[in-house]
């Protein structure tokens, strides 16, 4: 945290050299230690972002009602493995959720803007959140933190919503947790497929004989179940285990996420007339 320090309290570029470097804060770190929410319950780190939203645009929430508001869905851990499966595949909430649940806490104060980042997009993407930060507009993160895991640490089992509190050259800083990432580790996270990951654990402690997985992936409206042929994956996985030969440490299910960024204003504001009309982001 220190180098977090270094970054945000040394020495002020002029105005020239900001706007070209990418550096804008909606806090200090000293006020994001200060002002920060810390998660509010489990899979509600959606809801622990919009919590952060409304209080950088000044509109004063309970953590209970934004968690209201954005009908955070939570993982079914004692159903059987095709209901678990599906529960993690939307367990939290998605940026759509986000932004309904911001314009309804706020009794229609705040609206929300996702860009989706992916596929790649043509951006420069910490000169673009700085632009839109110093307009006013309060971005948060929807990322697939199972990519870009630091050599050595287990990978994740969730993706994760995070609020942007500022930028500065080749620097990200977060809440929930409080952090700081490069451009290089964030980039993948902000563009990834929408899919997750699940440890073999959680799927073979859930899988029985009669787990009714036959038919399982053709039985879903959304196809991509059946095209990540997540029922053979998980036969796969079972004969593993029973040839005591295990090699796939994880499935891929389909998940309800998109990856990208959501830009928050206040709905009367300039930023927020800006952001409902500007362009998506154009395609690499």
């Amino acid at each position: 945290m220190e180098s977090v320090c270094e970054q945000l309290c040394g020495a002020h570029d002029d105005e020239e050299e900001e706007e070209e470097g990418g550096r804008a804060m909606l806090w200090s770190l000293q006020e994001a230690v200060e002002r920060q929410t810390l998660q509010i319950g489990a899979s509600a780190c959606g809801a622990t972002a919009v919590v952060d939203v409304l209080k950088a645009l000044g509109v004063d929430v309970a953590p209970e009602e934004a968690d209201r508001c954005v009908h955070t869905r939570l993982r079914r851990y004692e159903s059987p493995l095709p209901d678990y499966l599906l529960s993690r595949s939307e367990a939290g909430a998605t940026h759509a959720q986000l932004i309904a649940g911001a314009e309804e806490a706020s009794k229609g104060e705040v609206m929300g803007r996702f860009f989706h980042l992916h596929p790649r997009r043509q951006v420069k993407l910490i000169p673009w959140l700085a632009r839109w930060i110093r307009k006013g507009a309060v971005p948060v993160a929807t990322m697939n933190m199972q990519l870009s895991v630091p050599e050595g640490e287990e990978v994740p089992d969730a993706w994760h919503h995070q609020l942007i509190f500022g930028v500065a050259p080749n620097a990200v800083f977060m809440t929930n947790p409080l952090d700081v990432v490069s451009e290089d580790e964030l980039h993948p996270r902000l563009c990834s497929e929408s899919v997750l990951l699940i440890r073999r654990e959680d799927v073979l402690q859930r899988f029985k004989p009669d787990s009714c997985m036959s038919g399982f992936s053709e039985s879903q409206s959304d196809p991509r179940w059946k095209d990540l042929d997540v029922e053979g994956q998980v036969s796969q996985m079972v004969r593993e285990e029973e040839q005591e030969r295990p090699l796939l440490t994880h499935i891929t299910i389909p998940a309800a996420y998109g990856s990208g960024v959501t830009l928050f204003a206040l709905r009367q504001s300039g930023v927020g007339q800006e952001l409902l009309n500007a362009p998506e982001l154009p395609l690499l």
